[in-house]
């Protein structure tokens, strides 16, 4: 099923299309929520009920636009209201779950590669649960969901220049976190 109809489907009550729905941006949703909020159950949760709220709320959905901006847009906005409430504890990069790393690595052809790739993922993690939630999103936003400035500033619900001056920030930051060898190698 496709995504209109499965949003057609959703706006009649019929909670199948919920299911094409969860297929098709589940995991792209936990990523980005987690890439926030470096907490696993945090992000699965949000996720969860982010779902179960567009199912409730499918009318107020322009159903000429993509879903996945609306959608997406609400998991950002809820994972940093939780990280802002303090509901949950950050995640220690060095207690995650290896296999949540290995998911979020990509894979190499040769073991050297994909050693190196995993020492530099890791360290790049740990730099951005570094930087405040807001910072983390407006990366997030843009190297991960490679939206643009005007994108990010409508699923932010902020100016383009409250966008450009988190990335500004962010970006500051991570040059002065990142260790040496990986800020020379990004060079």
């Amino acid at each position: 099923m496709d995504e209109k109809s499965a949003i057609a489907q959703m706006k009649q009550g019929n909670i199948d299309g919920l299911e094409t729905i969860v297929k098709r941006y589940e995991s792209k949703a936990i990523e980005t929520s987690y890439l926030i909020s470096h907490d696993a159950a945090l992000a699965e949760d949000i996720v969860q009920a982010a779902f179960l709220r567009a199912f409730e709320r499918i009318g107020q959905f322009d159903s000429q636009r993509s879903f996945g901006p609306w959608f997406l847009r609400s998991v950002i906005n809820d994972t940093l209201r939780a990280l802002e409430r303090g509901s949950h504890i950050l995640g220690n990069i060095d207690t995650l779950d290896q296999h949540e790393l290995e998911r979020l690595a990509s894979a190499k052809d040769d073991l050297y590669d994909e050693l190196e790739a995993a020492e530099t993922k890791d360290e790049i993690l740990l730099t951005l649960s570094r930087l405040s939630p807001v910072q983390r999103a407006a990366i997030v936003l843009r190297y991960y969901l490679d939206l643009s400035e005007i994108e990010m500033a409508q699923m932010l619900d902020c100016p383009k220049g409250t966008v450009k001056r988190r990335l500004h920030d962010a970006r500051k930051n991570l040059r002065q976190l990142l260790p040496k060898w990986i800020r020379q190698t990004g060079e």
